[in-house]
C-alpha cells in the first residue's frame, strides 16, 4: 500500500515538472509548491477577478480543500504591481480572526503566484443582494455586526481594509461573514498617520478619499454605512448610472433613507455617512449603537436566506394559534383530492405523458390569462408583492436572458470557464419530481432533500429536509408553519400524501446534482415553492417562487436552470455535472452546441406562452408543444 502511495506521488511530481513547458496561461491540474514539495489538485473553478482566477485546490496529503487565488506573473511585471501583491500577502497572512478569511499559505512557480485561502462556499453578500435585494433588519443586524467585529480587530492591529463592500464579505457553510480581499488594505506606521492613495470601489468610497485630503480608519466606517444602507434598501445610497454623478453625490453627501427603514437603522446610517470623518463613530461605538442593542439579533441564519427571507416568528406560537382557527380546507368538499390509494399506477415520472395545466389541474384548454401573469410576474422575483405592476418589464427581462439567436459556439481552443461564473449557481433547484396530477398533484424534491407537493387545488405543502417542519401555503399565498407532530386536523390527508410522494421519490428516483446539496435545515427556513409547471413532449418546465425557471429534458435527462436575477443559466449535463454561465459572457465567448440548443428551446417556450396569450388567449394542449 505504501509503495502505491509513493508511486502516485512520484507520478504527480513528474506531471508537475513537465508543466514548465506548458503555455503560460494554462494552470496545471497538479500544482506543486517548489519550496515544500506539497502538491495540490486543481478542482472546481470558483471565478475570476481583475488579476486572479480562483479554483478549489485540494491538498494531496490531507485532502483539505482551499480557495486557490492564482495570479499570473505576466500581470506582475511593474515594480508597483509586485509591491502591491507583497503588501496584500504580508497584511493578510498576519491576521487571525473568526470573521476574516483565513490565510493558509502562498508560493510561486515560474508562471504564477498561488495564495491558499479559507474556502467560503456560500460566496458573498453580493450574490445574496442580487437574489434578495433588500433583506430584513434582523438579517442586516446579524451580518453587519460580524463585519464590525472583524473591523475592530483590524483597526486594533492598525490595518485599514479600504475596500469593504458586499463582494468582499464572504459567507461560509455556517452562514458566517468572513472579510476577504486585502488587495487595497494598508497598515498605519504610527498613530495619526493619514494615507493619500485614491482607492476603493465607487459606490462605497469615502469623500475624504475622493478629495485626496488624507484618510484613516474612518473610511471603513463610511463603507459600513453604505453596506448597511444597501442591505436594507436594496441599492447603494449614492448609486447613479454615471460614475461622475456618483462621485458628485458622495462629495455633496446627497442620499435619502426610505421611510420603510426603521428609526434606529436610519440613525445609524446617518452617523456612519457623515461627510466629516471626525464625526463618524469608531467601531467600538458602532457596536454599541441602538440598532444592535434594541432589535432582534438571530443567533444564526439558515442557508435558505441566500434566496428567501427567513421567518423569525415562534413556531410553537404559530402552531397554537392555527389550532384554534377554523379549518383551513375541507379536503372532502369537492377540492379534487381523492382518498389515498396504495397503488402507483397513476404515478408519472420523467418522460411521462400526463397532460396537466400549469397549476396542476386537468383543463388544458382553459384560458391562460389566469396563470401567465403568475408565471412571469414571479420569474424575476423583484417585487413579489406587486407582480402586475412589473409584468411587462419582467417578461422582457426573461426574454433577454434567453436571447441566444446569435451566440457563437465554443471553438476547441476556447475554454468554458471564460463564460462561467460559479458565483451565480442556483441555491435551490428541483432534484426529483413525480407527476400524479390525474389524482392529486405534482410532487418534487429540492436539492436540499426537502419535499413539496403542488396539489390540484392549488395549495402547497412542504416538508423541510430536517423531516420535522412543514409549511402549508393556501391558494392565496398565506403561509402557515407546523410540524409533522402538530398540525391542523384538516391537513391530515395532505400530510399523508406528502409522505407518500416523499417515500416514492426516495425509493424510485435518482437525484439531479446531489453533489451540490445545501446541508442545513432550520426552523427559520423559508423555502421557495413550486409556483407553477407544465409539460411538453420534450420537457417539463418548473417555476419556483424565488424566480428560478427550470427545464428538465426527457430524452437525455439534462437540465437548464435560468435565474433572471443573476442573469445566469446553469446547465446540468448527462453526467450530472454543473456549469453555470452568465448570459452576457455567453454572448461574448459563446457556448457549447448542447447548451445553445437548450437555451433556444427555453426561449421558444417563453415565446410560445406569450404568443398563446396575445392571439387565441387559450392554452394549446401541452402535447402539441415540442
Amino acid at each position: 500500500m505504501r509503495s502505491e502511495v509513493k508511486k502516485n506521488k512520484s507520478d504527480m511530481a513528474n506531471v508537475a515538472k513537465k508543466d514548465d513547458s506548458r503555455p503560460k496561461d494554462i494552470i496545471p491540474d497538479v500544482i506543486v509548491d517548489p519550496s515544500s514539495g506539497k502538491q495540490y489538485m486543481k478542482g472546481r473553478f470558483l471565478g475570476k477577478g481583475g488579476f486572479a482566477k480562483c479554483y478549489e485546490l485540494t491538498d494531496a496529503d490531507t485532502k483539505e480543500i482551499f480557495a486557490g487565488k492564482i495570479v499570473p506573473k505576466s500581470l506582475l511585471v511593474k515594480q508597483h504591481q509586485k509591491d502591491k501583491m507583497s503588501q496584500e500577502i504580508a497584511i493578510h497572512r498576519s491576521l487571525r480572526h473568526k470573521h476574516v478569511v483565513l490565510f493558509h499559505s502562498f508560493f510561486e512557480d515560474s508562471h504564477n503566484v498561488y495564495i491558499l485561502l479559507e474556502l467560503c462556499r456560500r460566496r458573498s453578500l453580493m450574490e445574496l443582494h442580487k437574489r434578495r435585494k433588500a433583506v430584513t433588519e434582523p438579517e442586516a443586524r446579524y451580518f453587519v455586526k460580524q463585519v464590525i467585529s472583524a473591523c475592530q480587530y483590524l483597526h486594533n492591529n492598525k490595518v485599514i481594509h479600504r475596500d469593504l463592500k458586499l463582494g468582499n464579505l464572504f459567507i461560509n457553510d455556517e452562514m458566517e461573514i468572513k472579510i476577504g480581499d486585502f488587495g487595497l488594505a494598508t497598515r498605519l506606521d504610527y498613530d495619526g498617520e493619514r494615507k493619500r492613495t485614491l482607492c476603493g470601489t465607487p459606490n462605497y468610497i469615502a469623500p475624504e478619499v475622493l478629495g485626496k485630503k488624507g484618510h484613516s480608519y474612518e473610511v471603513d466606517a463610511w463603507s459600513l454605512g453604505c453596506i448597511l444602507y444597501t442591505l436594507l434598501v436594496g441599492k447603494p445610497p449614492f448609486e447613479t448610472s454615471c460614475l461622475k454623478d456618483t462621485y458628485t453625490r458622495i462629495k455633496k453627501n446627497e442620499y435619502q433613507v426610505p421611510s420603510s427603514v426603521s428609526a434606529p437603522a436610519r440613525k445609524l446610517i446617518t452617523r456612519l455617512l457623515q461627510a466629516d470623518p471626525t464625526n463618524r463613530p469608531n467601531m467600538d461605538l458602532i457596536m454599541e449603537d441602538e440598532f444592535f442593542t434594541s432589535g432582534y439579533l438571530p443567533p444564526r441564519l439558515p442557508t435558505s436566506c441566500l434566496t428567501m427571507a427567513p421567518r423569525f416568528d415562534t413556531l410553537v406560537a404559530k402552531t397554537e394559534a392555527m389550532m384554534v382557527r377554523k379549518p383551513l380546507l375541507d379536503v372532502n368538499s369537492g377540492d379534487g383530492l381523492r382518498p389515498l390509494s396504495a397503488e402507483t399506477k397513476g404515478m408519472k415520472e420523467e418522460g411521462g405523458d400526463a397532460m396537466s395545466r400549469p397549476d396542476g389541474t386537468r383543463k388544458a384548454d382553459e384560458p391562460m390569462d389566469y396563470w401567465l401573469s403568475d408565471l412571469f410576474a414571479q420569474l424575476s422575483a423583484v417585487v413579489a408583492s406587486k407582480p402586475a405592476e412589473r409584468l411587462s418589464t419582467q417578461i422582457e427581462e426573461v426574454l433577454g436572458e434567453v436571447r441566444v439567436g446569435n451566440i457563437t459556439l465554443l471553438l476547441p481552443s476556447r475554454r468554458h470557464d471564460e463564460a462561467e461564473d460559479p458565483a451565480c449557481i442556483p441555491i435551490y433547484w428541483v432534484g426529483k419530481w413525480v407527476d400524479y396530477s390525474d389524482k392529486y398533484g405534482l410532487g418534487y424534491q429540492l436539492c436540499d432533500n426537502s419535499v413539496g407537493v403542488l396539489f390540484n387545488d392549488s395549495t402547497r405543502l412542504i416538508l423541510l429536509a430536517n423531516g420535522e417542519n412543514i409549511h402549508y401555503i393556501e391558494r392565496d399565498g398565506q403561509e402557515h408553519y407546523h410540524t409533522l407532530k402538530v398540525y391542523p386536523e384538516a391537513l391530515n390527508k395532505k400530510v399523508t400524501l406528502l409522505k407518500y410522494f416523499r417515500n416514492y421519490m426516495n425509493e424510485h428516483l435518482l437525484k439531479a446534482g446531489a453533489n451540490m446539496t445545501p446541508r442545513d435545515s432550520d426552523e427559520m427556513m423559508r423555502l421557495p415553492f413550486l409556483r407553477t409547471w407544465f409539460r411538453t413532449r420534450s420537457a417539463i418546465v418548473l417555476h419556483l417562487s424565488n424566480g428560478t425557471l427550470q427545464i428538465n429534458f426527457f430524452q437525455d435527462h439534462t437540465k437548464v436552470i435560468l435565474c433572471p436575477l443573476m442573469a445566469a443559466a446553469t446547465y446540468i449535463d448527462e453526467k450530472r455535472q454543473f456549469h453555470t454561465f452568465r448570459m452576457n459572457l455567453i454572448e461574448q465567448y459563446g457556448c457549447s452546441k448542447d447548451l445553445a440548443s437548450r437555451l433556444r428551446y427555453a426561449r421558444t417556450m417563453v415565446e410560445r406562452l406569450l404568443s398563446s396569450r396575445s392571439t387565441s388567449g387559450r392554452v394549446k394542449s401541452a402535447a402539441a408543444a415540442q
